[in-house]
């Protein structure tokens, strides 16, 4: 891990350095994978955001709690992704960047602004954003600060497209963002792909404007047939060698495994797969992701929460990997542990 000693507050009592990572995990404020809490975007690679808003859900609220509940459950992360063989912590400066301050708690239109404030003074650092969710409206807003210069590529794993219209009077709710997106010019819908679109529709106005732009979606029938690998294949082809963005709903889970979420689908994508899925996008010009849609007050064990934190840390490692890695400069990685 880098030891910039501004990188770590000091030890109140004994005036040393303090690596969270070396505490008990039930101790101290809770942050995103214990990182240490940001006071500043100074000495910053990667900065991991909390976007507590679920003013764009359409139905059941809950998600504004996910930031704080996937920050209790990301304590339970430690620093070596065995999958990976790797170790983001000893690649680069990684903090957590706080909640973006919302001004208009009732406004969801100032809320967008917002967050693209924010995310333009994150973007203009030169820090790679990991965001927690909130709810998927987050995700245009963020697109609209790191990708106003060049439209950017998406891998997308959800049950639902979220490109349809307006809804009950506003257009910025959690079913639109990438509607708006491509609208916006912001992103290149023909790099991208979205996977484990499923469920019944009322209308297929959102789905049928995914691939009228040349989106790239896959429902989970063809998931299933193609199996994790010919799915990351696929992936790969389709956003290339451009900049490309994770957004992960946990919805795209099956609700065995993610039931506290807004608009749970059965039929979906187990963790494994997930894990195995985002992994594999290992090397890809990865810019940025997102974890949305984690819902506390429906996850009554607290197993969403931590699959959210579980999903962002492995988004968290690919993008470090990329950016950070020994064929970037970085260090060498520690071993990876032998099997048994």
């Amino acid at each position: 891990m880098n030891d910039d000693s501004s990188y770590f507050r000091a030890n109140p009592v004994s005036g040393g350095s303090y690596d969270p990572m070396k505490q008990a995990r039930y101790t101290e404020i809770a942050t995103f994978m214990r990182a240490p809490l940001a006071s500043s975007l100074d000495q910053v690679d990667i900065g991991l955001i909390g976007v507590p808003t679920d003013l764009g859900v359409t139905n059941r609220p809950g998600a504004r709690h996910g930031p704080r509940e996937i920050r209790n459950s990301s304590s339970l992360m430690r620093a070596f992704n065995v999958g990976l063989g790797m170790n983001p912590y000893e690649l680069c400066r990684i903090a957590d960047l706080g909640d973006v301050p919302l001004s208009h708690r009732f406004d969801l239109e100032r809320q967008n602004e917002d967050i693209e404030a924010f995310f333009r003074q994150v973007h203009a650092a030169g820090i790679l954003p990991v965001s927690a969710g909130g709810d998927h409206s987050i995700t245009y807003p963020i697109f609209k600060a790191i990708a106003a210069d060049d439209p950017i590529g998406m891998v997308h794993i959800d049950a639902h497209t979220d490109t349809w219209g307006e809804f009950f009077g506003s257009k910025f709710t959690h079913g639109a963002p990438f509607r708006l997106a491509v609208e916006a010019g912001v992103l290149d819908p023909k790099r991208t792909i979205q996977i484990g679109i499923r469920g019944g529709q009322n209308t297929m106005e959102g789905i049928n404007f995914a691939l009228e732009h040349g989106m790239r979606v896959m429902f989970i029938e063809e998931f299933s047939q193609l199996g994790v690998e010919r799915v990351i294949e696929e992936a790969r082809r389709v956003v290339g060698d451009g900049s490309t963005y994770i957004s992960f709903d946990v919805d795209g889970l099956d609700p065995v495994y993610a039931p506290g979420t807004g608009t749970p689908e059965i039929g979906g994508i187990t963790t494994l797969e997930a894990q195995r899925l985002l992994r594999g996008l290992r090397g890809l010009n990865l810019i940025g992701g997102d974890v949305v849609e984690v819902a506390p007050p429906y996850d009554q064990t607290g197993n969403t929460a931590l699959v959210g934190a579980t999903m962002m840390f492995e988004i968290l490692c690919v993008i470090a990997d990329r950016h950070f890695g020994v064929d970037r400069g970085g260090p060498e990685p520690s071993p990876r542990p032998a099997a048994p």
